[in-house]
């Protein structure tokens, strides 16, 4: 039997999926995406989970790509084996398409260095909880590649244009403090306390709230980046009458008309 290398568990209504390659630093290979892929389809297919956790197994959170599948063996075709482009288009992005798409929110629980795609990933969740001592790196220029994995479009989006520049072409380590101050994560986890309890704590919340409502302020929010402002208006009265017709909207205003709390069930 081959070893899993991505583990998947329930919390009550919360998934947790850990990525677990800890001897490689949870990095990425072709089989992990495909393990990752299947679990990601368990929760859709489970309307019972109404939240994620992704975290990673030992020191790590994720290193980014294992560049242990990649061919460097001296000899023919060398620059054609070597090409990261392929992993990237199969495995990378539509991992990033999934998660982004997912009907559920997500919390990444960052316990330790999130390296290339392994930052990308963290940031690639809704929100992000990380360890004190954890570390963000865009390392690629080391390398001679650019940020992938969504990270050329989430390092602008979090950071702004001069940070995002700063990180990626230096590839300095960004401190998990220093991530939160500058708008990469959403908190840090007390001294003490387990960044994967801190993530689950907040995944208990917005698992506890009207689902759909999460999952589309999440669509609003992105295409505000694109759209004028009266595009955006159209697409919030859309987005508003489409919700209006939920269980969770008749539930929400109901609660609060009887001064009860909701209970929303993600409908």
């Amino acid at each position: 039997m081959t070893e899993q290398t991505v583990l998947y568990e329930t919390r009550g209504a919360v998934a947790l999926v850990t990525l677990s390659r800890p001897q490689s630093l949870n990095s990425f290979t072709r089989a992990m995406h495909r393990e990752l892929w299947a679990a990601l389809d368990r929760i859709e297919a489970d309307r019972g989970v109404r939240a994620l956790v992704i975290t990673g197994a030992g020191r790590g959170f994720c290193a980014g790509a294992d560049l242990a599948e990649f061919d460097f063996e001296p000899g023919p075709d060398l620059v054609r084996r070597a090409d990261p482009g392929p992993v990237i288009e199969q495995a990378f992005n539509p991992t990033v398409r999934k998660l982004q798409a997912l009907r559920v929110p997500t919390v990444a629980a960052v316990n330790g260095v999130a390296a290339g795609a392994g930052a990308s990933l963290a940031m690639t969740c809704d929100l992000a909880v990380a360890a004190p001592g954890a570390v963000f790196i865009q390392a690629f220029s080391r390398i001679g590649l650019v940020p992938d994995a969504g990270g050329s479009w989430f390092l602008v989006k979090r950071l702004g244009l001069a940070r995002a520049l700063g990180c990626a072409m230096l590839g300095d380590k960004l401190t998990a403090a220093d991530a939160k101050e500058q708008g990469m994560i959403w908190d840090v986890a007390a001294e003490g306390e387990e960044c994967v309890d801190a993530a689950l704590k907040l995944a208990q919340r917005l698992a506890e709230l009207p689902t759909k409502a999460l999952v589309e302020t999440r669509k609003l929010l992105r295409a505000a980046a694109s759209n004028e402002l009266d595009a955006q208006l159209d697409l919030e009265r859309d987005t508003q009458s489409a919700l209006g017709r939920t269980h969770d909207y008749i539930e929400g205003v109901m609660a609060f008309r009887e001064k009860r709390p909701a209970r929303f069930k993600g409908e």
